[in-house]
This record gives C-alpha cells, sequence and structure tokens, in this order.
C-alpha cells in the first residue's frame, strides 16, 4: 500500500521520534510511506528521520501557492470548513489556519494516490488530515495520543469520518469514548510499539549510579522533583536529554548538583546509549500539571526496558499500564522521597539486572513495533 502519515513536524524538529519506529517497520512490511508535517519547524534532528527526505511534503502552514490552491477549492471545502469552525474559539482558530493546507494537501493526494491516510495526533494534525483525506475520496484513521484528547478538537466530527481512531494507552481509549460519547462507538486500542534491539545492555557491577531522563523540558515530565530527589545523594549523575521551556528554571535548581544538559539528542544515538549500557537507568518523574495534563504510556520509557535499561517512573496517567511489577519502579507522582528511596534501591546490581530482564519481557509482550504494524497495515487495508 501506498501510505500518507500526517504529523505534527516529524521529520523536522526533536518531537515525535516515536513514529519512526512505526513507519520504518511499515516500510519492512513492503508499504510505501509518505509524510506530510502540518507545520514542518526546525531542522532535522533525528538521524533516522533523514531516510524519509525524499517522501516527505514539508510545505508552510501557509504560502502562496497554498492560498492558491485554497481558494480554487474553497466551493467545495466550505462545508468541510464549517464542520471544523464549530467548536471553542481557539481551537477554531488552529482549525481555521490548517483549512489552507488541507485543500492544498487533496490536490497533493490526488496526484499521489495513496490507499490510505493516518494522522498523528487528534488536534489540528487531524483536522488537516480529516479535511484532505475527504476532499480527496481517500479513506483516514487517526492516532490519538494524551493532550489532544483533552483539547478536544472536534472528536465526533473525526471519530464519525475516520475509519478508526486508535487510542494507545486504556486510559486514553476511555476518555476518547467519553468524549466522543456516540453510541456503539469505540476507539481501537493499539499500543505504540518500538523495535526490539538484538543489542540490549548488560547491567554494570557497583553502587554508582549514571541516570538519564529523555523528556522534553515541560511541567507533566516532572523533571524538578528528580532534581530535589539527588540533593545529597553520592555516587549518582544524571543526564537530562532533551529541550523546552523549562530550562533556565531547571538549571537554577540544579546548581551544585552532578547534572548535565544534553539538550535535544538524535532518536538513533539516544538508542545506541541504551544499548551499549551508557546509563544503569532511565528515570521519567513525571507527575500531573494544575491544568490536567498527565503521561500517555512515554515511549522513551519503552526504549529503555527493550534496551534492558531498568525503568523508575510514577504513577502518572497512563505509566502503570507499562510498568507493572518487575518491570520496574514506580513510585508517586510528585514525591521526591519516594523517588530518592527507590534510586538507593537501584544501587543493588542484582535487582537492576532483575529489572532489565524482566523490562524486555513486558515489551516484547505487548509494545513490540512489528506486531504493532502488522495490526495498523491490516487496519487500513480494511478501510
Amino acid at each position: 500500500m501506498k501510505l500518507v502519515y500526517v504529523t505534527s513536524s516529524l521529520p523536522h524538529g526533536p518531537l515525535e521520534a516515536f513514529v519512526l519506529p512505526e513507519i520504518a517497520a511499515l516500510e519492512r512490511l513492503g508499504h510505501e510511506v509518505w509524510i506530510v508535517p502540518m507545520w514542518p519547524r526546525g531542522g532535522r534532528v533525528h538521524d533516522d528521520a533523514e531516510r524519509h527526505r525524499e517522501r516527505t511534503l514539508s510545505a508552510p502552514v501557509v504560502s502562496a501557492a497554498i492560498v492558491k490552491d485554497a481558494v480554487r477549492g474553497l466551493p467545495r471545502s466550505l462545508p468541510l470548513l464549517s464542520r471544523t469552525l464549530r467548536t471553542k474559539p481557539r481551537i477554531a482558530g488552529k482549525n481555521l489556519i490548517v483549512h489552507p493546507k488541507a485543500v492544498w494537501l487533496a490536490r497533493r493526494l490526488q496526484e499521489l494516490e495513496p490507499e490510505h491516510v493516518h494522522a498523528h495526533w487528534a488536534a489540528a494534525s487531524a483536522t488537516l488530515a480529516m479535511v484532505a483525506a475527504e476532499l480527496a475520496q481517500v479513506p483516514w484513521s487517526l492516532t490519538a495520543h494524551r493532550w489532544d484528547i483533552r483539547e478536544a478538537n472536534v472528536l465526533r466530527a473525526k471519530a464519525q469520518s475516520a475509519c478508526f481512531v486508535r487510542a494507545i494507552s486504556e486510559g486514553g481509549a476511555r476518555e476518547l469514548e467519553q468524549r466522543v460519547a456516540l453510541d456503539g462507538w469505540h476507539p481501537v486500542l493499539l499500543r505504540m510499539g518500538v523495535e526490539l534491539p538484538a543489542r540490549t545492555a548488560t547491567p554494570r557491577d557497583g553502587a554508582k549510579l549514571r541516570l538519564v531522563t529523555p523528556a522534553s523540558l515541560l511541567p507533566v515530565k516532572g523533571h524538578r522533583y528528580l532534581l530535589e530527589a539527588l540533593a545529597g545523594l553520592e555516587g549518582v549523575s544524571l543526564d537530562l536529554a532533551g529541550a523546552g521551556p523549562l530550562r533556565g528554571e531547571l538549571e537554577q535548581r540544579a546548581l551544585g548538583l552532578p547534572v548535565t544538559f544534553l539538550g535535544p539528542v538524535s532518536h538513533a544515538e539516544l538508542l545506541a546509549g541504551l544499548q551499549d549500557g551508557r546509563w544503569d537507568a532511565v528515570v521519567l518523574p513525571s507527575a500531573p500539571t494544575p491544568e490536567g495534563d498527565q503521561e500517555g504510556v512515554p515511549v522513551s520509557l519503552i526504549e529503555a526496558m527493550a534496551a534492558g535499561v531498568p525503568v523508575v517512573s510514577t504513577d502518572c496517567g497512563s505509566i502503570p499500564e507499562l510498568v507493572t511489577a518487575g518491570s520496574g519502579l514506580l513510585v508517586p507522582a510528585a514525591d521526591p522521597a519516594a523517588l530518592r528511596h527507590a534510586l538507593e534501591s537501584l544501587r543493588d546490581p542484582e535487582l537492576r539486572r532483575r529489572l532489565s530482564k524482566g523490562g524486555r519481557e513486558r515489551v516484547e509482550h505487548e509494545f513490540d513495533v512489528d506486531r504493532v504494524a502488522t495490526e495498523l497495515a491490516e487496519r487500513f487495508a480494511a478501510c
């Protein structure tokens, strides 16, 4: 099949690296995948995104060519525009901004003639995909993650239009059902998968710990609680891999602590570091925000577990769906003392070895990207 994946920015910028293994797995199955970033902002941070350059349709959100296409297609697209504006003003504004690009994309779809369009995120990128796919008369679907479900960008209209809506967590599936509220409608629960590396980390002996937190520097990731937990701990170092608006604040909190800010790290480099045993554990101290933001199932943890690296995280959002007994350590969210205790327990090399084995087995059971891609492709074909 020829498939079109609509993303937020991928392959541009540091985010959405978790989509790359899925696309690669679909290509291994023999499918041709094109990528359309809604907003192609930033350079290509991830080395494994470079291979998709020739099959990426990068265009600004708005340009003279896009506006020209939109004006030409306005009579046909007006009913679709009207449907996407029936929401809160802020969200309607986002949909209005992407509408011209959706008309432009519809023309590209008619040229490419794909069998299916799939959007990641239920927000504006799904609006772009929905309008373009309907205009081009191509079946489409979407993957909803976490914040995008809560944003509720014309979710019911998208559920009615899409061939299927995929949730990647049980919590996300429940929230989708509540927000869509259509009799007999249910999302498809299908996890985000990762590649299972043949080479995995070998846990070291000794009580010293090298930790990494691969996460955007955002409130929901809970970095501040980890920095509080590190205060006074001897023989522990932390690398923070990621960028975000909290960097300045976190740098101030980290003064005097053995913390290194790595900035954006390419997906390939991060995976290689995990498999090579560069770090003894991955720590993700996520915590709910006052605005209600919570974690889905973080791919950074899935990738660490697949590489045989022990993980420590919190009971925030859907993380307990991944980190179960014996596959990692879970502590209450926003609790630096509990986090500190978990880190102290990881000084035991035997515990690290058990968690390394248990984490890998957990991912093999439910998060193997080749199995996920096979089911996705079957659903695309059935559409």
